[in-house]
């Protein structure tokens, strides 16, 4: 069981019958009244996000949360199909769960995915992945005097600014937590 003081970002805990995840919490001591813990929580399940506020003295039971390595094998335009590779069991998720991290993730690519209770409910691209610019405007030469980025889009769809000098079909290395381009490859 974990207390109200126990929270800390990115703790997962039962709360109203649901699992959450806390985003950002608070501790408050006022000048006068007891203490309490004011946070913003996530559910884990639908995505929704609250502030809410606890009584220190508040019990929670530990939301287990299970990671794993997944194959992504295809898409059939509602759901992903991906794959276990230690028990090749195939797990489908629907689009809007999926669909942030799929501007990162090409067929037989890796994910990561979490599960509460044998449910899948998120997918996470790797944090770093190599893609195929498929298409950019070509760069004005002499157009260096400043850090400047150009519009650019990658094989699996997503939009990245990348600097002058990448030209389609160079290979580029990404930050998918921020979608940022890190180098050419």
């Amino acid at each position: 069981m974990l207390s109200a003081n126990d929270l800390r970002k990115g703790t997962t805990f039962v709360y109203d019958n649901d699992v959450y995840e806390i985003i950002d919490f608070q501790h408050v001591k006022p000048g006068k009244g007891a203490a309490f813990v004011r946070a913003k929580i996530r559910s884990v399940m639908s995505g929704g996000s609250k502030d809410v506020t606890f009584n220190p003295n508040d019990k929670f039971e530990e939301a287990r949360i299970e990671t794993k390595e997944m194959q992504y094998l295809y898409s059939d335009g509602a759901l992903y199909y991906f794959m276990d590779p230690e028990s090749y069991e195939q797990f489908a998720l629907e689009g809007d769960v999926a669909s942030d991290a799929m501007k990162y993730i090409r067929e037989s690519d890796t994910a990561i995915m979490k599960f509460y209770q044998g449910k899948a409910f998120s997918v996470q691209a790797q944090n770093f992945v190599e893609l195929e610019v498929t298409q950019t405007e070509p760069g004005v030469r002499g157009d260096t005097a400043s850090n400047t980025t150009k519009p650019a889009t990658v094989e699996t769809g997503a939009a990245i600014n990348v600097p002058l000098f990448v030209n389609i079909g160079d290979k580029i290395k990404i930050d998918t937590r921020t979608g940022d381009y890190l180098s050419r490859v």
